[in-house]
């Protein structure tokens, strides 16, 4: 589901990644793990397309994804990638059910099928009475499950998580470390979780380990 070879990535005279190469099966939940500076978020970002590498290959859902550009690279990244994030980037003026429907109506979904999905998920994370409920009423926990629903919304093939359970407490954390499983045995992602928790890299198929910008494990 991923391959990268050799990938390359500095800014300014500060070389990140080292000739990283990744390969990620499909349906499989790895957490990548290393001290602050190995360059996890980094290659998190090449992986989902945020950001380009210096050097080396991209493949993500048997799509080369470097070949893309401009609108293509966008609609490829909205349709085939999931992103959730430490701090939720919930917009804040709009509700739980609106911020999950926002990726499914930039596809081009009708309101009222986005809006019919959204609900679905929210359903299925236990947040349907919150639907209406903008971010600053939800708790903490409850941020970060709307933040999973939406990138869900457009059944990704995969979901890429940068310090998820980051902010949260150990209650939460908990429950969201379960819920990547669940999700992978409900709606069959392939999950790639940056994270320093112990214990979620613990419950993972697998651990890749970095360190100076390069797999070391």
């Amino acid at each position: 589901m991923i391959i990268t070879k050799n990938l390359t990535k500095s800014f300014g005279n500060l070389q990140v990644l080292k000739g990283v190469g990744l390969h990620v099966a499909p349906h499989e939940i790895v957490s990548i793990m290393g001290p602050s500076g190995a360059g996890k978020t980094t290659l998190l970002q090449l992986l989902g397309t945020l950001d380009r590498p210096d050097a080396g290959s991209v493949e993500v859902a048997g799509t080369d994804v470097l070949r893309l550009k401009g609108d293509a690279l966008s609609d490829f990244r909205n349709r085939h990638i999931g992103f959730v994030f430490q701090f939720h980037q919930l917009l804040p003026e709009f509700t739980a059910c609106e911020n999950v429907m926002m990726p499914a109506l930039i596809a081009g979904e009708t309101f009222r099928a986005a809006e019919k999905r959204a609900m679905e998920l929210l359903d299925y994370l236990n947040l349907a009475n919150r639907a209406k409920h903008k971010p600053a009423e939800l708790s903490g926990g409850e941020k970060q499950r709307v933040a999973v629903a939406r990138a869900l919304v457009n059944r990704p093939e995969v979901l890429l998580a940068d310090e998820p359970s980051g902010s949260l407490d150990s209650v939460n954390r908990t429950e969201l470390h379960k819920l990547f499983f669940d999700l992978r045995d409900r709606f069959g992602q392939t999950i790639l979780i940056v994270t320093h928790d112990d214990e979620l890299a613990a419950m993972s198929d697998r651990i890749v380990r970095m360190r100076d910008g390069r797999v070391c494990d």
